[in-house]
């Protein structure tokens, strides 16, 4: 592609170009280490490097144009000076790429929790109607039927656009963090269908307060496409503000909640799997949900509308949902050979625990234990509450390492010790080897009645070494369970 295309995406006079007519650009790169001859780099003031001091690395690498935001003198490749970078980039890769959201049907979510869930039922629905459906999110990217480990939630824009380009599906499918928005990752990309699920205290290492979360997530709803429709469940009261927002634009909007929705949750029956009973356009419908919690259940309520607004009937959205068994790392269950329920989940918000526990209290467990993780350098303002919300349902709390990211693990123990002192009137045991704390908790069950929760990492693998040779969750609850088979099979 032409430097000249690129320079009149943005909108740049090209007097200052002469040669851009002539400047072939063969990709763009925001990393130096990546540059290749015919490369535009494009240079970043990063939250931890500032991509200008690698400018000359760049064109040593072959880069034929530099992009960025501070002054630099060139006299050998042109210098693009823009306001904000990181946002030119995401609008230029768009346009690099021939705008591929436009040959698909784009569904973002965004919300705390949920988007993984509501994400993965989507697909299910959809491919179940016919249509192929790419999904990039948290716990793997899928794209023309190849699974890609995820890095992040929401990639940066270069490798965005890449997949959406790659993707071959009817749909592409996307969870869409606060931090993929703030950071303009999705900048120049839009979508048919925006949904948000819920918003709780999360990322206030990131975001100033609550508010400033909630309105970096309703920045979503300004990339819809012309037609394109808002899907927000209000029984939160940040999606009633969000649905109080949208209704003073011009965006065509549909709402899941109790009271006066476009989908009327009329009932809820609470069990392991749990019931919900709802109205849309004046019918009312009885639906199971197939994986549990109450929670799952609103997350159903999502799909189901989202679903309908794409012109598919209620009955054979209900028919594909029968089928749906879940998502790994969330609400996924092994059997102690006491007969104890494992439960290893993503959780790692104060709401998600309490969706999680209180499963296990509905199901009048005698015991409920709780392997907590926290993750170093981030929201250490949530981690009381989170504490707080497994002391309601827990009778003893294993508290342990996530991933360290960056911190010293002296650090993250001392922390994991303040945290403990803080909670004295309660059961709770550091034991900062993770597979270590799963391994007493495995101990320490008693029979059938008995639940264990391990919340965090879900699906992610370690990124520390720990004592047992384990490098997931579920690894480490295989591991025991081996063990423990082996040891039935020496007893004379």
């Amino acid at each position: 592609m032409k430097l000249i295309k690129l320079l009149q995406e943005l909108n740049i006079s090209i007097d200052d170009y002469p040669n851009a007519c002539r400047i072939d650009i063969k990709g763009i790169k925001s990393n130096s280490k990546f540059v290749e001859q015919g490369d535009l780099f494009v240079a970043i003031n990063g939250y931890e490097v500032d991509g200008h001091g690698f400018i000359k690395d760049a064109v040593d690498s072959g880069a034929v144009a530099i992009l960025g935001e501070s002054d630099y003198q060139s006299t050998e490749i042109p210098y693009i000076r823009v306001k904000d970078s990181r946002k030119t980039l995401a609008k230029l890769v768009s346009c690099f790429y021939g705008y591929p959201y436009k040959k698909h049907i784009m569904i973002g979510i965004t919300g705390t929790n949920g988007k993984t869930t509501t994400a993965y039922m989507l697909k299910h629905i959809l491919e179940l109607q016919g249509k192929t459906c790419s999904l990039i999110g948290t716990v793997n990217t899928i794209i023309n039927n190849e699974v890609i480990q995820s890095k992040n939630t929401t990639p940066d824009s270069i490798e965005l656009n890449q997949l959406i380009a790659k993707s071959d599906d009817d749909v592409v499918i996307m969870e869409v963090s606060s931090h993929g928005i703030e950071q303009n990752r999705i900048e120049g990309i839009y979508f048919d269908f925006a949904i948000f699920t819920n918003l709780s205290h999360d990322h206030m290492d990131y975001h100033k307060d609550m508010w400033d979360y909630f309105q970096v997530k309703a920045r979503l709803f300004n990339q819809l496409k012309p037609t394109g429709q808002a899907i927000i469940a209000t029984y939160t009261d940040w999606g009633k503000k969000l649905a109080d927002k949208l209704t003073t634009s011009k965006t065509l909007l549909f709402t899941i909640g109790i009271g006066e929705n476009s989908l009327i949750v009329e009932e809820i029956l609470p069990s392991y799997f749990s019931e919900f009973k709802y109205n849309i356009d004046g019918n009312s419908y009885r639906i199971k949900c197939t994986t549990p919690g109450v929670h799952n259940g609103w997350n159903m309520m999502t799909a189901i509308l989202t679903c309908n607004r794409m012109g598919y009937n209620i009955d054979s959205i209900h028919n594909s949902l029968q089928s749906f068994s879940g998502v790994p790392g969330r609400f996924e269950t092994f059997t102690h050979h006491n007969g104890a329920s494992f439960v290893i989940d993503y959780a790692h918000t104060a709401d998600a625990i309490k969706y999680c526990l209180e499963i296990a209290e509905r199901e009048h467990a005698e015991q409920i234990i709780h392997v907590l993780g926290f993750r170093g350098k981030r929201d250490v303002t949530k981690r009381d509450a989170m504490i707080d919300s497994s002391k309601e349902f827990s009778h003893l709390i294993i508290l342990t390492l996530d991933d360290l990211n960056g911190e010293e693990e002296k650090d993250m123990i001392c922390s994991l010790n303040e945290l403990k002192e803080r909670f004295l009137d309660y059961p709770i045991v550091v034991i900062p080897d993770r597979t270590q704390a799963i391994s007493f908790a495995w101990r320490k069950v008693n029979g059938t009645k008995d639940w264990v929760f391990i919340t965090g990492k879900g699906p992610e693998r370690y990124e520390q070494v720990y004592e047992l040779p384990c490098s997931s969750d579920k690894e480490t609850i295989m591991y025991l369970l081996s063990k423990a088979n082996h040891n039935k099979c020496i007893l004379p």
